[in-house]
């Protein structure tokens, strides 16, 4: 199977999952890759596992890189099972001398593959800061605790200016190029906004503080090798990349607003769109969504890119629509700061949706505006209501920093 060089001593053998679709309630339209890294020196490492049911692939890939010679090394950066799935199967293939791992990293590792099979392992804890020579080339390792699981971990390969960070600036992309200058950077970075949005928002905080200690560490980066997707290798994707995860994990957005809902007879469908009439009266963009023909990820990663927006529902049964309460669940959990945001919507004889999510919003900690809520159709005069929320939001947006 192809493998793909990096640097002169590094090496990409990872697995491409063309058909992936889901990622734990994450649509991921475009597939996705398992990236694992070999470094051939004095001493072979091996960076990173894959999924179950992609051994295969990684261990063809190794083989046609470095033939009968063994991998001395096995770096385990996280132990979702995405990356640590094939783990059992290539340690047991490839008879690695030692493996590497954080803490929490060797305690995950025993929880899903048995005590009694990781205890034959030769693990080696190992902290910020710890090295590893393999010859000409040096691992540093960096704990990344929450990015975005306890126990991931960075590696940095030192005399090649490479970071290894797992789950950090990647991509669900499947593709036959491994390079982001090779790939439409546009396709690129609308992944690498949506893979922030699903999987990483919640740890902007955390982002935060390594982008710092990287910085404190000196550490010089000429190329970035993440765990899904293509890698960065030119010093205007690194920037790229780099500077997009400073923005995000700032919690800025562009001057934007979301309007995400569902509609049952189509009055909370009116009241949209008279509040992307009013958003678009204030000269502000606006992205519409419709929970029941638009995936959750995708109204994430709107959110994302917009500085407010708006949950709206029809009641049902004294209750949120069943569409929207599961994507209110999905965004608490992702926690968006640094928002405006709103509820809206109608009932009939008895509301309880709109109620609901305006609690729901304000427990976010987000700057929320008074809700609206009509009764079957709404009138004249509160879709007009409508629209003068939407242009309220549209100024509170502009007056923000982004």
């Amino acid at each position: 199977m192809e493998r793909y060089q990096l640097k002169d001593e590094i090496w990409w053998v990872g697995a491409i999952d063309w058909n992936a679709r889901d990622f734990h309630g994450y649509e991921t339209v475009r597939g996705t890759t398992y990236n694992s890294y070999l470094i051939l020196d004095e001493k072979v490492a091996l960076i990173d596992g894959c999924r179950e049911g992609f051994g295969h692939e990684v261990l063809a890939r190794v083989r046609g890189c470095c033939g009968l010679r063994p991998v001395d090394y096995l770096v385990i950066n996280h132990v979702e099972p995405d990356h640590s799935g094939a783990i059992p199967e290539l340690v047991e293939r490839l008879q690695p001398e030692r493996i590497f791992c954080s803490k929490r990293g060797k305690d995950a590792l025993a929880l899903y593959y048995g005590a009694d099979t990781v205890e034959k392992w030769d693990l080696q804890i190992v902290g910020t800061g710890d090295e590893l020579a393999l010859g000409r080339n040096t691992l540093q390792f960096i704990e990344a605790p929450m990015l975005h699981w306890p126990d991931s971990m960075f590696t940095y390969v030192k005399e090649a200016k490479t970071l290894l960070p797992n789950d950090a600036f990647g991509q669900h992309l499947a593709t036959s190029k491994r390079f982001a200058d090779e790939v439409d950077i546009n396709i690129v970075m609308e992944e690498a906004s949506k893979y922030y949005a699903n999987i990483l928002m919640p740890f902007g905080g955390q982002i935060q503080k390594m982008l710092g200690k990287i910085g404190e560490m000196g550490l010089e980066i000429e190329a970035i090798g993440p765990s899904h997707g293509v890698i960065w290798r030119t010093p205007e994707d690194v920037a790229r990349i780099v500077e997009a995860y400073e923005y995000w994990s700032a919690s800025k957005a562009p001057e934007r607003v979301t309007l995400v809902y569902d509609t049952m007879w189509h009055a909370t469908e009116e009241m949209t769109m008279a509040i992307c009439d009013g958003v678009a009266q204030e000269g502000v963009e606006c992205a519409v969504l419709e929970l029941s023909v638009s995936p959750r990820s995708e109204a994430m990663h709107q959110i994302l890119e917009s500085r407010a927006f708006l949950v709206g529902s029809p009641t049902l049964n004294n209750g949120i629509f069943p569409t929207v309460g599961g994507f209110l669940t999905y965004l608490k959990g992702l926690r968006p700061k640094n928002r405006v945001a709103a509820a809206y919507g109608s009932c009939g004889w008895a509301g309880g949706a709109v109620k609901q999510i305006d609690a729901e919003l304000r427990d976010l900690g987000l700057d929320v505006l008074d809700p609206i809520e009509v009764k079957y159709k709404p009138t004249d005069d509160e879709l007009d209501a409508c629209v003068e929320l939407g242009r309220e939001v549209a100024r509170r947006v502009k007056g923000m920093e982004g």
